[in-house]
């Protein structure tokens, strides 16, 4: 019998990324000669992933940034990333609690996320947790990534689970979209990184810390 499934987004989700990802885009705009951002100020700008964040950091400049330049730069912010990648992050409190509950009741666990494959299979590795997912999928992973179903779907799919048995969390528009898209239902948190609160984007459930998630998924399974 297949296992139930959660898959979990990583930023603003399972993880406070949002010190290290701020650094990160600061050492780059210092060496453009530009102006920092503070983490409280930039938080919400960390869910759209790397490329956003320069662009937005560009932009709060006043500096326009063409492609070509963007790409070079991002290339220098993952790799600045992965030497620092877990400086100030550190797991959102309750998740090793629900992963255990959940373990115990014979849930499985993926990983699907707009980062990269690698880092966050690294990021995963330093916060002691990545042996926990029976998958760990990026945006580099398959040919689709969020909000594109495929994404989620393959990402159940390699994890040996089954849409009918799985459930997604997440923290943003783009997580809520992609399950919406794949037909499958969602728990979103509230504390994570989104320009809109979640819950005007009509997940199945809002929580507000991991200790509910036990409660929130027994509701969702019971409809």
């Amino acid at each position: 019998m297949t296992s139930p499934l959660l898959v979990f987004d990583l930023d603003g989700t399972l993880a406070e990324t949002a010190g290290d990802l701020i650094a990160c885009l600061n050492h780059i705009l210092a060496r453009e000669n530009l102006a920092g951002v503070e983490v409280s100020a930039a938080r919400d700008m960390v869910g759209m992933g790397g490329r956003s964040l320069i662009k937005q950091g560009f932009a709060a400049s006043g500096q326009a940034l063409g492609e070509e330049k963007l790409e070079a730069l991002f290339l220098d912010y993952l790799a600045h990333y992965e030497a620092n990648i877990a400086v100030h992050t550190h797991l959102f409190p309750g998740v090793l609690a629900a992963l255990d509950r959940f373990e115990a009741a014979g849930w499985k666990f993926a990983v699907c996320t707009n980062k990269i494959e690698e880092p966050s299979i690294k990021l995963l590795k330093a916060l002691g947790v990545a042996g926990r997912f029976q998958a760990i999928c990026g945006q580099d992973t398959f040919a689709w990534s969020k909000p594109d179903a495929r994404a989620l779907l393959a990402t159940i799919e390699k994890a040996g689970g089954a849409p009918q048995s799985s459930v997604m969390v997440g923290d943003s528009r783009t997580d809520i979209a992609t399950a919406k898209n794949a037909r499958i239902p969602v728990v979103a948190v509230d504390f994570g990184y989104t320009d809109v609160p979640v819950a005007q984007l009509a997940p199945d459930v809002v929580i507000s810390h991991f200790d509910a998630l036990w409660d929130a998924v027994r509701s969702i399974r019971a409809r």
